[in-house]
């Protein structure tokens, strides 16, 4: 069975068309709400996407698999992004990013049995003063350490 854009979604989506001069143009934004309405873009969202912009699904897919704030599978009701980038590693990223995973005992890009968290790397989160740094859902974590890591994990339980 085929996604479907809500009432409410479909009217949002209306409106961001009208903000541009042709259809395609329309792309992130519209990706951006069916993101929020399904929780991931999977290949149906996509040819619905694609169908409803006048576009080719892969032209849909090759946006959804270049940019890392597309998911293209369901994700924890946390989603933690762990930067990877040059400032982040130096100052310890990568061992943060393996005490997370050892304390929610699961893999990169996986998510914990009860679906809280899914952890995930990105390139970079442009936040390059407060490394290293992570982003849960959109709020964004710097300065870290495994102690200020322990804390955020016990708010969002």
């Amino acid at each position: 069975m085929s996604p479907e854009f809500s009432d409410k979604v479909k009217k949002q989506v209306q409106d961001i068309l009208a903000h541009y001069p042709e259809k395609k143009a329309a792309l992130l934004p519209v990706l951006h709400v069916a993101q929020q309405e399904f929780g991931f873009i999977g290949e149906d969202t996509e040819r619905m996407v694609a169908a409803l912009l006048d576009i080719k699904p892969v032209q849909v897919r090759e946006v959804v698999t270049f940019y890392t704030m597309y998911n293209r599978k369901p994700v924890g009701k946390y989603h933690i992004q762990v930067c990877s980038n040059l400032s982040c590693s130096l100052l310890g990223g990568a061992g943060l990013l393996d005490f997370l995973l050892k304390k929610l005992n699961i893999g990169l890009g996986e998510t914990t049995k009860d679906k809280k968290f899914t952890i995930s790397t990105v390139e970079c989160l442009g936040a390059c003063e407060q490394a290293p740094c992570m982003m849960v859902n959109f709020d964004y974590y710097g300065d870290l350490d495994e102690e200020k890591i322990d804390k955020i994990l016990d708010n969002l339980k």
